[in-house]
This record gives structure tokens, sequence and C-alpha cells, in this order.
């Protein structure tokens, strides 16, 4: 069974690049939707309207979208993944991020301090270089968690890339663990690794403490 990703997609250039990050995530064999948390509930045309140009854009016209009514974006998102068996959710980098860096938005560092989902995060500009090859993964785990590596194993051989000791700017996708002592399937990062992701200029994916994500890339890339 694919993994299932959810973008979180707005229309703003910020969620363009998680578009990005989720067709490099579907050319590894993911399968993709997109999202969009309305906060009003007579504004579900505009949404709808937002997500079918999000569709255009993925170059993905059946693409599945979810329209959600919640009072918070990063509740609304951690619902519809739970309802729907989704293991990850991609966002873009925060508003006015230089190009090449990482910096979770509000609504993915909600997430990021003990969701039960990984977290995809796009650096900024990623759109600018969609579809170019990722040749190195990198995995980082804190405690010996296995989830990283194995997870990183399975991108590289979805993707035909390589697993690399070091998390820096020569890797081209970098999967991080929860901290140490994080609850299983809990989603914490340490004061470390949250460093580390801002010095990235790469896709970052956060997992779960102890939850390992597989990739047979059978899915092509829309």
């Amino acid at each position: 069974m694919s993994t299932k990703v959810i973008v979180s997609y707005d229309g703003t250039e910020a969620d363009t690049d998680a578009l990005a990050l989720g067709r490099l995530l579907a050319r590894a064999g993911a399968s993709l939707a997109l999202a969009y948390v309305r906060h009003a509930p007579d504004a579900r045309d505009e949404a709808e309207t937002l997500l079918d140009e999000g569709a255009q854009r993925l170059g993905d016209p059946d693409v599945m979208r979810h329209v959600v009514l919640s009072a918070s974006t990063p509740d609304g998102l951690r619902e519809l993944a739970e309802k729907e068996q989704v293991e990850v959710i991609a966002f873009g980098s925060e508003y006015r991020t230089t190009p090449g860096h990482v910096a979770p938005g509000t609504s993915a560092q909600r997430l990021l301090d003990g969701g039960p989902i990984a977290i995809g995060l796009a650096p900024a500009g990623l759109w600018e270089r969609d579809g170019a090859p990722v040749t190195t993964i990198a995995a980082v785990a804190e405690d010996g968690d296995p989830a990283p590596t194995e997870t990183a194993a399975s991108l590289a051989a979805a993707l035909g890339a390589t697993v690399v000791a070091r998390a820096d700017d020569d890797a081209g996708l970098v999967v991080v663990g929860s901290r140490p002592g994080t609850a299983a399937g809990r989603v914490t990062l340490s004061a470390a690794a949250a460093y580390l992701i801002e010095m990235l200029r790469c896709p970052v994916l956060v997992l779960p403490h102890g939850t390992a994500l597989r990739f047979d890339g059978a899915v092509p890339p829309p």
C-alpha cells in the first residue's frame, strides 16, 4: 500500500513549494491528495477553486482534493489525516523565508509538537527546482531509532538515490527522527534537530518516533 501524503495548499507561493515536495514523494511511490482548511462555512467555493488551481499546477487534474471546515488549520489537517489514514502532511516554509532555507510555519510547527503524523517541509523556492533529481538522502536519529534510516533507505531505493551519513548542504533530502524520549508514534523535535533543519537547504521529512515509512516507486510522477 502506497504511503499517503496530504499537501497543505492555499494558493500561496510557499504552498506551491509544498506541491513540489508532494511531486517528489509521488516519484518515490506516494499517493497524493490536496487539502485546504477553511475557517468560514461560506468559503467552500473559494476553497474548491484554489484546490483546482493546485491540481493544475501539480499536473494531475484527478488528484484527490479535500476541503476541511475547522477553526484551526493544524487541527483540521490532523483530523483529516487521521480519518484518511495519511502518513505525511507536506508544508511549504514560513512566509518570507529566504529562498533555499527551511522554516516551519505556524501550522507545521503545531504538528511538530506532539502530533501523530510525519511532517514534510519544503525549502522556500523548491518549486523553481521541481523535477530536479535527488541523488543523496541522509537520515538523522538521535537515540538509535531505526525509523529514519529505514525510511531513507526506502526513499533512496525508490528514487535511485544513495543514503549518505551526513545531513549537510550536499544532501538532496533529509529524514529526521523525533527526539529521545518521545512517545512511540508521536513527533517532537529536539533543539539540535530544529537547529539542523534551519541550516539545511533541502526538503525535510520529520518522522513520528519509531514509525518508518515505505516507498515503492510504483506510482509515476504526475
